[in-house]
């Protein structure tokens, strides 16, 4: 039969306690590198939400900038066009007109290239397609191809198809839900003086 006397006991006792007090440091250290852990993947889940959110925003910026460069472009491609072909007087001399769609190209050009920076793929091809589209518009208003007043047109139609799949990709690239065309959205034409719709 062992028999533990009380000094043996008494070290017994020291030992518990040291163990009592080892479990109670690793319990806090663990807690202590839980909440480090924690706490750094929450820090770095925010900063990729605020980098995601400032990005999106740069997107929408540069996705926004280069529909009004197409549309300032198409814009004056319309007056030029209308002039030349005597469908309307215009207050500018054709000279500044050409001046203008040049400054607008250029203008399009940087807008183009903040999208295939920003862009994602999808969106990158939306505007490679409409670049090829609208160019065509500034090339019969300017008389380096030539067409006839339903070339002209189906010109103008092409372009603004491309630009809501442009705003189709644009959407999806940027997460907001529904699209701009399909069953929905029947396609339209241009809006033309009723005069005019007869030449239709």
């Amino acid at each position: 039969m062992l028999l533990i006397t009380a000094p043996q006991l008494g070290d017994l006792g020291d030992l518990l306690g040291t163990g009592a007090q080892l479990v109670t440091i690793a319990a806090v250290l663990l807690g202590a590198l839980t909440t480090h852990l924690t706490n750094s993947f929450m820090e770095r889940s925010r900063h990729k939400r605020e980098l995601q959110t400032r990005w999106d925003v740069k997107k929408l910026e540069a996705y926004e900038g280069y529909i009004d460069r197409i549309r300032a472009s198409v814009f004056l491609a319309v007056q030029l066009y209308e002039h030349r072909e005597g469908l309307r007087e215009s207050t500018h001399s054709e000279a500044e007109m050409l001046a203008g769609i040049l400054e607008a190209s250029r203008l399009r050009g940087r807008a183009f290239e903040r999208i295939m920076l920003l862009g994602g793929d999808d969106v990158v091809e939306a505007a490679h397609s409409l670049n090829a589209v609208s160019l065509k518009v500034d090339w019969q208003a300017t008389g380096k191809i030539t067409g006839t007043l339903e070339d002209w047109r189906e010109r103008n139609r092409a372009t603004f198809r491309a630009i809501n799949e442009f705003h189709d990709t644009a959407r999806a690239d940027l997460g907001v839900s529904g699209s701009v065309s399909g069953e929905q959205h029947p396609e339209r034409d241009l809006l033309l003086p009723p005069a005019r719709q007869a030449e239709n």
